[in-house]
């Protein structure tokens, strides 16, 4: 399933009620400074008038400040349950579509998913015959989630002798030193790659080190691997050149996986079993039975749509008669019952344009079986 909504999948199992606030969080001007004062007594507000409770009343309050230090614009997210603080972040970037302050029977994640849309992990590693910097991140993210630098030995590295009959003898050691290092930072690549399923590793670095990590690394971070053709850790270096080409290959990455899976679905059009289901009741069928491998979809164009939310499989139903002995937890907003849905199954989630969707269709899905054949009409 997409990253995000595996970070959460359990949120979605607990009862509610949930209280939800997706709002500026912008501080960096007076204007901002004095609304950002005011946030919280507003949310409160807003969620008092919808029936929150006191205890959720305080946790949302505590938890709306303002985002001082933090470059504008930024939204943030703050999910609530029984006075606790699930989730509370800051998401670079101006807000995707109006504030939203809400209390649910199901936790709304869609804010939180179209500002991240599935938490893309990559690696950018950079490495020099010494040492080696290895950062993870998620795309949408300023910040890297995890940074650490590894040191190797610098033995003789320094030095350059001429001539004599120890010269071959050096610069033997010399390149066992220089493998050394390396397989340190290969191994820790090839971790951080293999436990945040990493889509794209982007290295970097003295073109000799490069050679060396690059040689090492396991089939599955080669599977995943660009070289930027630059010396990143030497003094005098570009950061910002580099910062831009690997948001570029992040960009193409993401664009290039979209267009795959529009492409694996557009294969299934006029297959007699197709692995693929389009259109709303469709894809909710296909959720139900968990054969969803890939759900995507318009969130805009789901806007009017409500579903039931279920506390149990098939976690969604279009009618009660679809819900299999679960308990009806209430009519939901279709998009936050799909995400969960989906996250409970696991299902990867893409949201894209209905433009991209077979014959403009809002909601499609790419299957992990077939549909099976037409049942035969009654004679």
């Amino acid at each position: 399933m997409s990253d995000r909504l595996a970070k959460y999948s359990e949120l979605f199992r607990k009862p509610g009620p949930w209280c939800m606030a997706y709002v500026d969080a912008s501080a960096g001007t007076v204007d901002g400074l004095e609304a950002a004062d005011v946030q919280p007594d507003n949310v409160r507000n807003a969620l008092a008038g919808l029936g929150a409770s006191e205890n959720d009343l305080e946790a949302v309050a505590g938890a709306i400040q303002p985002a001082t230090g933090e470059p504008s614009p930024i939204s943030r997210y703050v999910l609530v349950r029984q006075g606790e603080v699930a989730i509370n972040e800051l998401l670079p970037g101006a807000l995707l579509g109006p504030e939203q302050i809400s209390t649910d029977v199901v936790p709304d994640l869609l804010p939180l998913l179209k500002h991240r849309p599935d938490g893309f992990a990559y690696v950018v590693a950079e490495v020099s015959r010494e040492e080696g910097e290895i950062r993870l991140h998620r795309a949408g993210r300023q910040a890297a989630e995890e940074s650490q630098h590894i040191q190797g030995s610098d033995e003789n590295l320094k030095k350059v002798p001429v001539g004599g009959w120890s010269q071959g003898r050096y610069q033997r050691h010399t390149e066992e030193i220089w493998r050394r290092n390396a397989d340190q930072v290969v191994e820790q690549i090839d971790r951080v790659v293999r436990e945040n399923s990493a889509r794209l590793l982007v290295l970097a670095g003295d073109i000799r080190a490069r050679q060396l990590v690059a040689d090492q690394l396991s089939e599955a971070s080669k599977a995943i691997l660009s070289l930027v053709d630059s010396h990143t850790l030497a003094a005098g270096s570009d950061r910002e050149k580099f910062e831009d080409e690997v948001n570029s290959l992040v960009a193409q990455q993401w664009a290039t996986e979209q267009g795959q899976l529009v492409d694996r679905l557009a294969e299934q059009e006029g297959q007699a079993n197709p692995e693929s289901a389009t259109g709303f009741g469709a894809v909710v069928h296909a959720l139900q039975q968990a054969q969803v491998e890939v759900l995507m979809f318009d969130d805009g164009s789901l806007t009017d749509r409500t579903v039931l939310a279920l506390n149990a499989e098939p976690w969604l139903a279009t009618s009660e008669e679809e819900s299999l002995g679960a308990e009806v937890l209430g009519k939901v907003p279709a998009a936050a019952a799909l995400l969960r849905a989906a996250a409970l199954t696991d299902a990867r989630v893409e949201l894209v344009p209905s433009a991209a969707l077979p014959d403009g269709v809002e909601i499609a899905a790419l299957l992990r079986w077939p549909t099976g054949p037409e049942a035969p009409a009654a004679t």
